[in-house]
């Protein structure tokens, strides 16, 4: 009788699974698609996969503003800092730690010069540059009450995507799709758009897999030009020349894996597939011209042009065909100095759009199901940087959600009379991170990967719910 801890007999199992186990995955993943068929929201691709309990959202478009917004100038009105704008910023706000990114010395505070008024029926407060948003204001749950420990974009951005300051780890949009998969077998689970130039700070890591498989990690399209690069077949390469080149290729990669045993090569394989699949899917999706001129004139798109207005129609149009996580990076929000003249130009590139999107997916009853996310990866300070900006600020700022099963035109979380401490309902980018999960079905401390000897999560070993923005409770 074998003994039950022999190496040899462990590895003739690890031999037997690999090669049963391991055929039958791939198997799953060469099976002929139906290249035929429009796969809708409610038609889950084989992929997909149960949450731990009910869900409240199936998706997300998750907008983030690279370099951070004035909260001050836009969602969080303080008569006290307009009041005493121009005074000494209190000592008490200097000699506790606080940290800034480039003001030194004794700063002046800074009131916003914009009007706030209270909109809708909830009376949300919202600034005028904002006039778009103010007419769906019903639809948000504003946070006010965010904070974190990274004062450096790349480091916040990485934290704010991925739980964690350094590079390595898997973005949220990654978790989401390791957790809940693809409800739409051709096109990736977990989409990128950028706009407004450059890209954030710390790049293509803000949508890494991480440590996770490479088949979980963001694709990114381009709402101008190729929406992807290099899916196109090349001159004179024939979409059957195409199909027999990716079985040959596949079929080594098999047998490398019957080898090895190196899950990387099932993601390849996997990869494979679906490129193919999306050269279909891909165009149709991106070709915005099908949507009426009411819908176009709604986002205020110009097809044929790359913006931020294409891409928020994109991403409701990839929610609808059943990708689970869109992500949305719009550039140039980093105002340090000239903040009168260009914040007023930033929010009229986002302001009709981000309103059309919530509007356009509660008409189509997408809007319960969506969880539409909005945020940066921190604030900007009360007091003054150069003649007319604001420096980085960590200690207190803003987001809001909306759908997907949050409290609709509520606030949750409150800062001090000038925007400096949190005085109410503190949450942690953790935190953040724990009830977007929770409202997709997942239990943060469940989802976990285990990697280089012990389990990790999205959240760390913190984070809780913030049950205060969740649709009864």
């Amino acid at each position: 009788m074998p003994i039950p801890n022999d190496p040899l007999v462990a590895l003739q199992r690890r031999t037997f699974l690999r090669g049963a186990v391991g055929s039958a995955a791939l198997a799953s993943l060469l099976k002929p698609a139906n290249l035929g068929a429009a796969p809708t929201r409610s038609a889950e691709a084989t992929s997909a996969k149960q949450p731990h309990f009910p869900p409240r959202a199936k998706s997300v478009i998750y907008i983030h503003l690279v370099g951070a917004p004035s909260q001050l100038d836009l969602f969080d009105p303080k008569p006290v800092l307009v009041e005493n704008n121009g005074k000494p910023c209190p000592e008490k706000y200097l000699t506790e730690g606080q940290q800034f990114a480039f003001i030194r010395g004794k700063p002046s505070l800074l009131g916003s010069k914009y009007k706030f008024q209270q909109h809708g029926q909830s009376g949300l407060w919202l600034s005028e540059l904002l006039p778009h948003l103010a007419g769906v204001a019903d639809h948000l749950c504003m946070i006010k009450s965010l904070h974190t420990e990274q004062i450096n974009h790349g480091p916040a951005q990485l934290m704010m995507m991925s739980g964690h300051p350094r590079m390595g780890r898997p973005s949220v949009g990654s978790w989401v799709n390791y957790g809940l998969g693809s409800e739409n077998a051709d096109l990736p689970a977990f989409v990128v758009l950028n706009s407004g130039g450059n890209i954030a700070g710390a790049g293509s890591a803000l949508w890494n897999a991480g440590f996770l498989p490479s088949a979980y990690q963001g694709v990114e399209f381009r709402s101008a030009g190729d929406p992807v690069l290099f899916l196109s077949d090349p001159q004179g390469i024939t979409r059957d020349d195409r199909r027999r080149i990716i079985d040959s290729v596949n079929h080594l990669n098999t047998k490398h894996f019957a080898d090895v045993g190196d899950p990387e090569i099932t993601a390849r394989i996997s990869q494979y597939e679906l490129a193919f699949r999306m050269q279909t899917a891909v165009p149709e999706l991106m070709d915005i011209r099908s949507e009426s001129k009411k819908t176009l004139e709604l986002y205020g798109v110009k097809p044929g042009k790359a913006s931020f207005a294409n891409n928020a129609l994109l991403a409701r149009r990839l929610v609808e065909r059943g990708v689970r996580f869109v992500q949305l990076f719009d550039s140039d929000w980093d105002h340090h100095a000239n903040l009168s003249k260009r914040l007023p130009a930033k929010c009229k590139e986002v302001d009709q759009p981000i309103a059309a999107l919530l509007t356009d997916l509660q008409q189509r009853g997408l809007l319960d199901e969506t969880l539409v996310v909005w945020g940066a990866e921190f604030g900007r300070t009360p007091v003054k940087q150069s003649d007319d900006g604001r420096d980085h600020h960590i200690e207190a700022f803003c987001a809001w959600m909306a759908g997907g099963g949050v409290k609709a035109g509520h606030v949750y979380g409150a800062s001090d009379d000038i925007g400096f401490k949190i005085v109410q309902d503190p949450m942690h980018v953790n935190d953040f991170h724990a009830t977007m999960l929770h409202l997709l079905g997942i239990d943060h401390e469940r989802l976990t990967y285990h990697y280089q000897g012990r389990d990790f999560r999205l959240t760390d070993v913190a984070g809780k719910v913030a049950r205060g923005i969740l649709e009864n409770g």
